[in-house]
């Protein structure tokens, strides 16, 4: 009976943690190799995350540097980087690549505001489509009497508790990336 209510949660934390990993890649005001992670580069022919091909570090709060594990792959970095977008241009130095991260504007610290508020309703598009689906299973195993109508409805209770969580801890997620972003 519990069972569907247990695949539930366990569905949110990994919605909560895709949340977390696509936040990690909305730069706040200081160096994070995690910025990189969305970075795939043409690796003999083969897309490949940035991480699989090169060794990413913050030496200072600052800037990263990308050390190729392969030297002569650092152009093919460098162009996936700029193709990338991030807003931050790479400087080679022929061994290593260089990301000086910016301070941040006013007005580009309200842009990335923007951005972590549609990766949060996202989320919450997510859960909501969980509950859905776990609602139904619930209904489903009293249609098909294998619960009770009392059972269903406990079970109906706790997915809506487990949403409402869910939602609140999502809010607080993006509350605390905003802080960061909006901290100078």
């Amino acid at each position: 009976m519990g069972k569907s209510h247990k695949d539930f949660q366990e569905k949110i934390e990994v919605t909560k943690e895709v949340l977390k990993e696509d936040l990690n890649t909305v730069r706040a005001g200081r160096a994070n190799p995690a910025l990189l992670d969305k970075v795939s580069v043409d690796y003999y022919g083969t897309p490949t995350p940035l991480r699989n091909i090169a060794n990413i570090a913050a030496p200072d709060p600052k800037s990263l540097q990308i050390t190729p594990f392969d030297p002569s792959s650092l152009g093919d970095i460098e162009r996936a980087i700029n193709i990338a977008n991030i807003g931050i241009t790479p400087t080679n130095d022929g061994k290593n690549i260089r990301l000086i991260i910016p301070d941040l504007t006013e007005e580009r610290r309200k842009e990335l505001t923007k951005i972590t508020k549609k990766y949060g309703e996202e989320a919450k598009v997510a859960v909501r489509n969980l509950r859905r689906e776990a609602n139904d299973s619930v209904k489903k195993q009293e249609k098909d009497g294998e619960i009770s109508e009392d059972d269903r409805d406990d079970e109906l209770e706790k997915i809506q508790k487990t949403t409402d969580e869910a939602i609140k801890a999502i809010d607080e997620i993006i509350k605390e990336k905003d802080k960061e972003i909006m901290e100078v």
